[in-house]
């Protein structure tokens, strides 16, 4: 991987994490257009610039980071489902990120629910993520489980498990937020453990690429942030669903036409 490739993932990355159309989907997608998707520290890259992203949230959140333990406690919460599943069937969600043709059916199902969300979940109670209680965070926390199926997307199942419990959507996109902090610091950590783990050792270009990454990574959500809750406030979930479908349906024709889009 080149700094070039670097760069457009990180971007990518960036746009993505905290919008409901899945990173992951679109970092299996883009590193495989690429022809780089093969490479083991590709694959540890795309992971690994997750920290750029979950720093955004920090520092944009600040206050709310610092403001109780409750706080901690609910997110330390809402991640137990998600961990516990990551454990249980870690070899089974490694197989489906490595096919292309289940990013792309992920989309396009997940697009086809955000075309009706709104309408689904009118009513709510809960304006402030601050409100959310214990066992909400809970109930949020599963349907996380969820994203772990590539190209569902972890924000849009958390945003759309927060309003299934009668969140309002600024505030969904908010606990989704802060959930993202602890399970992205999770798979980050557990994905550079497997990657010693097998004897990999970062050189020193590889360890400038990471840096770049992170630091792009980190940029582009704050922005990709901003916009997003401003969005979501306004118009709601209609025009990520009509993407994802566009994207998910252009990737089978693609497949369907012989284009050989495979990740080894």
């Amino acid at each position: 991987m080149d700094f070039f490739q670097a760069l457009i993932l990180a971007v990518i990355e960036g746009i993505t994490e905290y919008l409901p159309i899945s990173s992951t989907g679109h970092m299996i997608l883009a590193s495989s257009f690429m022809g780089i998707a093969s490479d083991p520290f590709v694959k540890f890259f795309t992971v690994a610039i997750q920290l750029g992203a979950i720093l955004s949230v920090v520092v944009l959140y600040f206050k709310r980071f610092f403001r109780s333990l409750d706080f901690y406690f609910k997110l330390v919460v809402a991640f137990i489902p998600s961990a516990v599943f990551g454990i249980l069937f870690s070899d089974a969600i490694d197989a489906l990120l490595e096919s292309p043709l289940g990013v792309a059916i992920s989309l396009l199902v997940g697009g086809i629910i955000l075309l009706f969300v709104d309408k689904w979940f009118t009513k709510t109670y809960i304006e402030s993520s601050d409100e959310v209680d214990y066992l909400t965070a809970f109930k949020i926390g599963f349907f996380q489980c969820i994203a772990m199926i590539p190209g569902v997307s972890r924000s849009g199942a958390t945003i759309v498990g927060g309003m299934s419990q009668r969140l309002s959507r600024k505030a969904a996109a908010e606990f989704s937020f802060f959930l993202a902090v602890p399970t992205m610091f999770a798979a980050t950590a557990k994905k550079a453990y497997d990657f010693y783990k097998e004897g990999f050792v970062l050189t020193d270009e590889q360890i400038k690429l990471l840096a770049v990454g992170n630091v792009v990574a980190f940029i582009v959500a704050m922005l990709a942030i901003k916009f997003f809750i401003d969005f979501l406030a306004k118009y709601g979930f209609r025009l990520f669903g009509w993407y994802r479908i566009i994207v998910g349906g252009a990737i089978l024709t693609l497949m369907l036409a012989g284009y050989k889009l495979e990740i080894v």
